[in-house]
């Protein structure tokens, strides 16, 4: 009996064993991530601050069409579609049998209304613009979506794939700012301002097979040391575009983390006002471009990440001019633009920088350079509820520095006076009119090139570098992406390796 009983007490220690061991074996399904900026809303629908789409596009909104790494168009709620030889009919097949977090179903009638929510009058849809030419929306099944544009646009498919375009549900439209319903494959867990948005896996959804990740964390980390800290403590497991890139030498050394530096949409900008004197006058603008120096901008606020640029456009698209030599570092022709303009002497204005260390660092760096042209700048730091209030909506200020993540967004220098750059050109206007036209893959780079030419010899903005995607993960961690040709964050991508 004894023999028996101590038998029997290792077949139960071992069983006790294999149970702990399994349950230390299972897959790890969740995940912090890190980001700079904090979402001023959660409905991408409603609002320009890239860090809404980030989180929030195609894990809980979704879009008709959507992008690889690439940023090849790829299906996503259309799971096909037809274009008429002409260029100005498309005709969507939906997938069946979506449903919204909320159990609604997503239609075809829904995509039509949440495209005629997004061209209405009175639409806050931050890229109303890319809804411009749609003349009618068709629903001939509940499955079939069928859109006809006044004349072709080169940029339908790609622009149908931003936040901007979610398809969201008639009766949650209203109150997707803070209770959003999507019909992703993660719906909102909860919203913690100032700290984090936390998603959990939607079960019900088609792609939830799909998706490792059980919950995913943003956490709002926009100081640099503090990042840093949060990332070599374990308290996140990855920062895509870490805001302290000098510390990222220290992350090579260790093995925990792995170091990734790729390409984004992102053009760091110094605004300018150009509706507001005194850079309402080109021999102002030009001056300015005189005299920045791209190279020591970023080598000192970007610790050598980023690639300089002449216009607004990524240095990765194969249209790409480079016209970073249209405005060398000269300070004695920019002291002389500046007298012909009136201002022997320089003047004095303000420059509003919002959060990211990318602003802050870099409007350090450029006071000190338009100084020695005599334009003695004050620095303003202000948060970005009020950098979208004063500065974006209102077009309060003299400049700003900015970076523009979303692709293709060349139509915001068509917006005119509407917009906050004040630039209001019918010349460029006519050019980009001409260019979405083209269907012809080679005649689209010819005129994209001439519209990089035009901005950067108009002296727009002082154009300054293309921000890096320079990010930081846990080395265990699988299938996010190296570069950002879209603003999403595919999270169904994402795994553990065991």
């Amino acid at each position: 009996m004894h023999r028996r009983a101590l038998k029997a007490a290792a077949l139960a220690a071992f069983a006790v064993l294999g149970a702990v061991m399994s349950v230390q074996a299972a897959p790890r399904d969740t995940l912090v991530i890190g980001i700079q900026q904090e979402p001023t809303s959660l409905d991408p629908t409603a609002d320009a601050t890239a860090s809404i789409d980030t989180i929030l596009t195609r894990n809980v909104f979704e879009t008709l069409t959507t992008a690889d790494q690439s940023g090849a168009v790829q299906p996503l709620l259309a799971k096909s579609w037809e274009i008429s030889p002409d260029g100005t009919v498309y005709t969507f097949k939906l997938h069946e049998g979506v449903t919204f977090t909320d159990g609604k179903p997503l239609d075809a009638s829904v995509v039509k209304y949440a495209f005629e929510r997004a061209m209405a009058p009175d639409s806050v849809n931050p890229t109303k613009t890319i809804f411009a030419l749609i003349t009618a929306i068709e629903t001939p099944d509940p499955l079939t979506v069928v859109i006809r544009l006044k004349e072709p646009d080169a940029y339908f498919l790609s622009n149908l794939a931003m936040g901007d375009a979610s398809i969201v549900h008639p009766d949650s439209a209203a109150t997707n700012k803070t209770d959003p319903v999507g019909s992703g494959p993660y719906k909102v867990k909860g919203w913690v301002r100032g700290d984090r948005v936390v998603l959990e896996r939607n079960d019900a959804n088609r792609l939830a097979a799909q998706a490792p990740l059980r919950e995913v964390s943003f956490r709002v980390i926009p100081d640099p040391n503090t990042a840093a800290a949060a990332l070599f403590s374990g308290d996140i497991d990855a920062f895509p575009v870490i805001p302290a890139p000098e510390t990222l030498e220290q992350f090579k050394q260790d093995k925990r983390f792995v170091v990734v530096s790729g390409t984004t949409e992102g053009e760091v900008i110094l605004a300018l006002n150009n509706a507001k004197p005194p850079f309402n006058d080109i021999r102002v603008r030009r001056a300015i471009n005189h005299l920045l120096d791209r190279r020591e901008i970023i080598d000192g606020a970007m610790s050598g990440y980023g690639t300089p640029i002449g216009s607004h456009f990524p240095p990765h698209n194969p249209a790409y001019v480079d016209l970073t030599g249209r405005y060398p570092h000269d300070v004695a022709k920019a002291k002389e633009l500046l007298a012909e303009a009136g201002f022997p002497d320089g003047f004095e204005t303000t420059l509003q920088l919002p959060p990211p260390p990318y602003a802050r660092r870099s409007g350090e760096i450029i006071r000190e350079q338009l100084a020695e042209g005599g334009i003695r700048v004050e620095l303003s730091n202000v948060e970005f509820p009020f950098w979208l209030s004063e500065v974006y909506k209102k077009k309060l200020y003299d400049m700003t520095i900015i970076a523009h993540v979303s692709p293709r967004d060349l139509n915001n220098y068509i917006r005119g006076l509407d917009y906050f750059y004040g630039y209001d050109s019918a010349d460029f206007r006519a050019m980009y009119d001409d260019f979405r036209k083209t269907v012809d893959p080679a005649a689209q780079s010819d005129k994209l090139k001439a519209m990089q030419t035009k901005l950067a010899d108009d002296a727009v903005h002082g154009f300054l570098f293309q921000l890096a995607q320079a990010g930081v993960y846990d080395a265990r961690l699988r299938g996010y992406w190296q570069n950002a040709p879209e603003l999403i964050t595919p999270l169904t991508e994402m795994s553990w390796a065991e």
